[in-house]
């Protein structure tokens, strides 16, 4: 069970509102439709086939957080996710994606969760390999001549072992001297270990050392015009053939981390992995379609490059109502799939959805308008606030800037009131804003004596004042 899946619908929504100001009930809904995934997953397997997800639909102006809701799901949860846009795809029959492609995308999302999970439990025993495979490289034991039976050279040995050894290195060891491997051994040994604990302590990182990787294959694609049938030219003999190395020269510290990779890579079964991989996008997946909207063919929204709106609706149905699409990996059923569709319906209505689709969206969510007090909130409050993200990008070339509370206030009503009245774009609006009051900042900074700002009300007053006044304030940005 997935972290995101044991926490509560109240925890899920405490932590969208680190980055999310407002949509509560939006907030809300997707909790709720989380859990329920969870609950769904403790219940016998008899009536755990019969539990279908709610699907749900935003409607809301851009710029309000639909889609930020979708990206933050995305980075708190360990299920497969995918994000698509509904306008990329097109009607079968027509060159385009179609819309099979958003489970495809699922598949591979949730392959890419799942051998990552696979690869952190083996990389404690991957490490152990990794840095013996370093140990190996400082100090090489030593290798016996590749010879065949009677001492002669067969006509591939100078290929497999590296080239012929001079004939003073073939010649026999004269009888006076004799060898003493054991002694040899021993010294290499002794010399290891000295080196094995350095590389505890952290005294060898920065030496560097030659390794051997695995050459990874050219992605040679002969596509076959169905996206789930491209071969990869490359993989056709992949079994047949040995794997090819290549010697790399590179920092102990980078290599402990390429070899940490490449052994987990081989100690995991990308069998399981996929069977695995399999059934979590059946059971957890989530797609989000945005721009839903855009496919909605009623209310007279017919100009343009029409690409019959209605029979990308039809083409979605059957994946929405549940049906096996087909992969590389093998068949997926999607009657479990919770789909989030969200679009602005600022020209058409979920009305103009053909019905089937409407039905199989039935919980409906309404995001508002953001207000001049949401604005203030999203330049100040969240984690990744707009406010922050400006003074740290400007602290990094020593200039500190500081905004006092009225110029943010200033800056919230100048966003709120372009906003009614000119295009309504959210808080898209306060990135043009600030790009513009901190302009010439950014543009003088190497040359600037100051190393401290103060932007107050009058600093932004002064920067829109040719621009700006409260009946007209739609002629300095976009």
């Amino acid at each position: 069970m997935t972290t995101l899946y044991n926490m509560t619908p109240k925890e899920i929504v405490k932590e969208l509102d680190k980055y999310i100001i407002g949509q509560d009930s939006a907030k809300k809904s997707v909790a709720v439709a989380l859990r329920n995934r969870y609950r769904r997953n403790l219940l016998p397997d008899e009536m755990r086939e019969e539990i279908t997800p709610k699907n749900i639909l935003m409607m809301g102006p851009t710029g309000v957080g639909k889609t930020e809701i979708a990206r933050r799901l995305a980075k708190l949860m360990d299920a497969p996710f995918v994000k698509v846009e509904a306008t990329k795809f097109t009607e079968v029959g027509y060159v385009g994606r179609d819309v099979d492609s958003m489970v495809r995308d699922l598949v591979e999302a949730s392959i890419r969760i799942t051998k990552q999970k696979r690869l952190q439990e083996k990389y404690s025993v991957a490490e152990e390999i990794a840095d013996e495979k370093i140990i190996e490289a400082i100090i090489p034991g030593k290798k016996k001549p590749a010879q065949n039976a009677g001492g002669v050279r067969g006509p591939f040995d100078f290929i497999l072992g590296g080239g012929f050894q001079s004939n003073q290195n073939q010649q026999k060891p004269e009888s006076g001297a004799k060898e003493d491997p054991n002694g040899e051994k021993g010294d290499i040994e002794l010399a290891r270990e000295q080196v094995r604990q350095q590389l505890k302590d952290g005294l060898l990182e920065d030496q560097y050392i030659e390794i051997e990787v695995n050459e990874s294959p050219k992605g040679n694609n002969l596509d076959l015009g169905n996206e789930s049938m491209s071969i990869n030219i490359g993989n056709i003999f992949g079994d047949m053939m040995p794997q090819k190395k290549k010697r790399k020269k590179v920092r102990v510290k980078d290599a402990r981390k390429i070899l940490r990779e490449q052994e987990a890579q081989n100690l995991i079964d990308m069998d399981q992995v996929t069977a695995e991989a399999l059934d979590n996008a059946e059971q957890n997946g989530i797609i989000f379609i945005d721009e839903i909207d855009k496919i909605a063919s009623g209310g007279g929204y017919r100009s343009g490059a029409d690409v019959s709106r209605e029979g990308v609706q039809r083409d979605i149905l059957p994946i929405v109502e549940g049906s096996v699409v087909n992969t590389k990996y093998g068949p997926v059923k999607t009657d479990h799939v919770l789909f989030i569709g969200a679009g602005a319906f600022h020209i058409s209505k979920p009305t103009d959805l053909i019905p089937e689709l409407q039905g199989r969206f039935p919980i409906r969510v309404e995001l508002e308008n953001l207000t001049k007090e949401a604005f203030v909130q999203i330049l100040t409050v969240p984690e990744n606030a707009l406010i922050k993200q400006h003074k740290m990008l400007l602290e990094t070339e020593g200039i500190k800037v500081t905004f006092t509370d009225d110029a943010v206030e200033e800056i919230a009503t100048m966003a709120f009131l372009t906003n009614e009245q000119t295009e309504n774009i959210g808080a898209r609006r306060l990135h043009t804003i600030m790009e513009k009051l901190l302009e010439d900042i950014s543009f003088n900074i190497p040359e600037m004596e100051q190393e401290e700002i103060i932007i107050d009300k009058e600093y932004v007053n002064d920067k829109f004042i040719d621009r700006i006044h409260a009946d007209d304030i739609d002629k300095y940005i976009l």
